[in-house]
């Protein structure tokens, strides 16, 4: 009987990240290593580094820092002026054509509905349940550093040249109001280079999949190096063990974080987002149609105010409205302006109309409600409908 080989050892260490590493000798027999033991270092300078940046005090990797508060403004915020007058608050209930055609329509969209309601029904009576909802819009601009990197590969270093600009003072272009957008930049003088953290400064790492050993046991023979007895293994040869091909038999792979530069560029990150922040109010009203209906649909605007700061409404007739703009615009200027810098508000009205209609039909009343500019109806309790079966 052949003498099956010994696994041998050759001591080769690739660092402090795995001391037991032992890639396989080419051609020679498989060995067996420890497994590796992922250590990480620091992921950022100390956070003390930087504490001396006025506006950078404990600026965390991973967003640590959270949103920087705006600084107070160096001149008098503008205030807000009194919106246009609107003369006009209502509109006409639509006809009982308008009313007969969608629901015409809505009939037709149904499958199971039977059309005979809408030909055969007569209309009783319409009610005009025009309905008012109150939009407030606060564009808002927010700041919030990290400390971030990359691979090294001769990014200029600054840190320290000078005195890097307070995270509010670097400019950024804001996009149009009302749109939400971000802009991500690196903060000027707060560059660094330094050893990567993952690999420590080796460029590679070794591979997990074999353990660092650049080889792993043979799956054809389950590393006993023979098949049926005394038949040596073709697949290993006999050694028990094939060569890893994730880490081509190397036993290490390049570090996915320096891309084997094995130095890091480090910096402060900037995170500048612009978020239109909505609020909507609508006035219930006591038609019957549930309110969530309306979210899918436009109205009438009659009012359109937008400014730095807005006033709430004045003279609208409804109280209600008036009511909710004042506690609207106080609760997004006392939650916004603590984080964020407010650019612009703006607040409408819309005028949704709904009108219940009530008609006959087989001798019994039913209603039905058609609502917004797109005039969609809402019939919940539909007279006439059947089971489909599709075959």
């Amino acid at each position: 009987m052949e003498h099956r080989p010994v696994l041998g050892h050759q001591n080769k260490n690739y660092g402090a990240a795995n001391p037991g590493f032992i890639p396989a000798a080419a051609g020679g027999p498989a060995m067996y290593a420890p497994p590796t033991v992922d250590f990480l270092g620091p992921s950022a300078p100390p956070a003390s580094m930087f504490d001396n940046m006025p506006g950078y005090e404990g600026t965390m990797a991973g967003g640590g820092g959270g949103y920087l508060p705006p600084p107070m403004p160096a001149f008098p915020a503008p205030q807000p002026q009194p919106g246009p007058e609107q003369p006009h608050w209502n509109i006409p209930s639509i006809s009982e054509e308008t009313a007969r055609e969608a629901f015409a329509l809505f009939a037709s969209s149904k499958c199971c509905y039977s059309g005979a309601p809408v030909k055969e029904g007569v209309i009783t009576s319409m009610g005009a349940f025009n309905t008012y909802r109150y939009r407030l819009e606060t564009f808002t601009e927010s700041r919030s550093t990290e400390w971030s990197h990359e691979p090294y590969h001769g990014q200029p270093v600054d840190a320290f040249a000078q005195p890097p600009p307070g995270p509010w003072d670097i400019p950024a272009k804001a996009p149009s109001f009302f749109v939400d957008d971000k802009q991500v930049m690196k903060v000027p003088y707060t560059s660094s280079m330094k050893a990567c953290h993952v690999c420590l400064g080796m460029g590679r790492k070794p591979c997990k999949d074999c353990a660092g050993a650049g080889n792993k046991v043979c799956w054809v023979c389950n590393g006993s190096g023979y098949r049926h007895g005394d038949d040596r293994c073709h697949h290993c040869s006999g050694r028990g063990r094939e060569n890893c091909t994730l880490c081509q038999g190397q036993g290490a792979r390049q570090c996915d974080t320096c891309h084997g530069k094995q130095q890091l560029l480090v910096y402060i990150r900037l995170t500048v987002t612009w978020a239109n922040n909505s609020d909507n109010y609508v006035v219930e009203q006591s038609s019957g149609l549930q309110l969530d209906n309306l979210s899918k649909v436009s109205g009438k605007e009659l009012f359109r105010d937008s400014q730095y700061m807005i006033y709430p409404v004045m003279g609208f007739p409804d109280p209600v409205v008036v009511n909710a703009a004042e506690r609207l615009i106080g609760e997004h200027q006392g939650k916004y302006s603590r984080t964020s810098r407010i650019l612009q508000q703006r607040q409408t009205i819309e005028l949704i109309p709904v009108t219940k209609v009530t008609y006959s039909w087989k001798g019994k009343s039913h209603i039905y409600f058609v609502y917004g500019n797109e005039f969609k109806v809402n019939a919940d309790n539909y007279p006439a409908t059947c089971c489909c079966t599709v075959m």
